[in-house]
């Protein structure tokens, strides 16, 4: 199973409509995807590792697909769609993590 993880660094400044992100943006790319996404997740982060400290990541995005072709197929000829509602719920760069889920 291939796990692509979209990470949002914290910072300072930063904006992050977690609403959004879940009911609209998220449903929108597996809606996009069809089955070829298995399942999607999201994490919110709220702490780093030490007590009281900040989390690393305001929010992380998972998608879920049985190879990585699948993943690059699909998300080849709808990325632009994808990349353009991202100002629709942050203003964060976002980092892109591609993972082979082992466990």
């Amino acid at each position: 199973m291939i796990k692509v993880s979209v990470l949002y660094p914290a910072g300072a400044n930063t904006k992050f409509d977690m609403d959004y992100y879940c009911k609209s943006h998220m449903p929108m790319v597996q809606n996009t995807l069809g089955g070829a996404c298995k399942s999607i997740a999201v994490d919110q982060g709220i702490s780093g590792g030490a007590p009281g400290s900040s989390p690393s990541y305001v929010a992380i995005g998972h998608l879920y697909f049985d190879t990585l072709e699948a993943f690059q197929s699909g998300f080849a000829q709808h990325a632009s769609k994808f990349m353009a509602d991202i100002p629709n719920y942050t203003n964060i760069q976002p980092v892109i993590q591609i993972s082979e889920v082992k466990i």
